[in-house]
């Protein structure tokens, strides 16, 4: 396999940029794509006395640059890796394009497990569930405890009116994507436009923190992965996000398949007095910001619905475009049953 062709890899000039830039490395290399998609692309990369590391770019083809940007992820994974928050080592960034037309950077691989769905997590042991379940909570806690100008991150993004500048983000990227009138994203934009709390405080958020984007071994969380997302304003975004994410064994998932539908997790109730304990912040209001998420996925969902039906994601003959559809109707349904409660 050595010397093979894998796409988004020039291996001739990567493999030299790494010799001087990483010098615990010994060539030549593999590279292997881990994690692709429309996100960004993960490559696992392998020396020739068998050390392992991660190689991070953005998705092949155009791409919008704020949304894939390689030195902002690597700054913050860097940042956050002074701190308690268990992230993997980076090891170094190449903002040169001419080396392998996209920017990329690289980290330690850590050996852990990724509970995508409950078909990994039913292999996590039954007597463990719990203190992983523990873990995700406190170390959600821990990340919000961390004061973003204390570890070099307090130009990272503005921090308040994060609630107001998220809704009119996602209130205009519905109104540029939207493939037909659906009336109750409205009607629940106004709601939580109304019903907007106050923020309080304003710490790291991580933006997708949810057990999909850690690296695990049963009962601990080994790193934090996926940090594109990351910005500062209302911590309670983020707990808003993982509960939503946290389903229930009866419950049908809003977005893909759950982790927690293994079941042996703990509750949502649960989760909520661990991560109250441990920041000692007030969680009484969280039913709003599990609204505001669910309405900012179904933003989310109805712009890949209008790619998909505009050709924009390529070849799509075994794409049910419906299940996209009627995913949108869900979460805006859920958005303002919870809204409303």
């Amino acid at each position: 396999m050595n010397g093979a062709v894998v796409e988004g890899i020039d291996h001739t000039k990567v493999t030299s940029w790494f010799s001087v830039h990483v010098p615990s490395s010994t060539p030549p290399f593999t590279f292997e794509l881990i994690a692709g998609g429309h996100s960004n692309l993960t490559y696992k990369v392998v020396d020739q006395v068998g050390n392992a590391f991660v190689l991070r770019r953005p998705p092949l083809g155009h791409v919008l640059a704020t949304a894939h940007d390689m030195a902002r992820e690597h700054r913050i994974i860097t940042a956050v890796g002074t701190t308690d928050v268990p992230v993997p080592l980076t090891l170094g960034v190449c903002e040169d394009v001419e080396i392998n037309e996209a920017p990329f950077y690289v980290m330690e691989y850590v050996a852990g497990e990724v509970l995508h769905s409950d078909i990994e997590a039913q292999l996590v042991p039954l007597p463990d569930r719990m203190t992983l379940s523990r873990q995700v909570a406190e170390v959600l806690a821990e990340l919000h405890s961390v004061e973003p100008d204390n570890i070099g991150l307090g130009d990272l993004a503005k921090r308040e009116d994060y609630l107001g500048r998220q809704l009119r983000r996602w209130s205009r990227q519905w109104e540029q994507s939207k493939t037909r009138e659906l009336a109750t994203m409205e009607h629940v934009h106004g709601l939580l436009e109304r019903k907007k709390p106050n923020q309080v405080g304003s710490t790291i958020v991580h933006g997708d923190y949810r057990l999909g984007n850690m690296l695990t071994d049963s009962t601990r969380i080994l790193a934090v992965l996926d940090w594109e997302l990351c910005t500062l304003g209302d911590p309670l975004a983020d707990v808003g996000y993982l509960l939503n994410n946290w389903v229930d064994p009866d419950e049908a998932p809003a977005g893909s398949s759950a982790p927690t539908l293994a079941g042996g997790f703990a509750s949502r109730d649960d989760l909520l007095e661990w991560y109250q304990n441990a920041s000692g912040r007030d969680v009484s209001g969280v039913a709003y910001y599990r609204a505001f998420s669910y309405w900012r996925l179904a933003a989310i969902v109805e712009g890949v619905l209008n790619r998909y039906l505009n050709g924009a994601m390529g070849d799509q003959d075994d794409v049910d475009t419906n299940v996209f559809k009627e995913q949108v109707e869900t979460l805006a349904a859920t958005a303002l049953e919870v809204v409303e409660y």
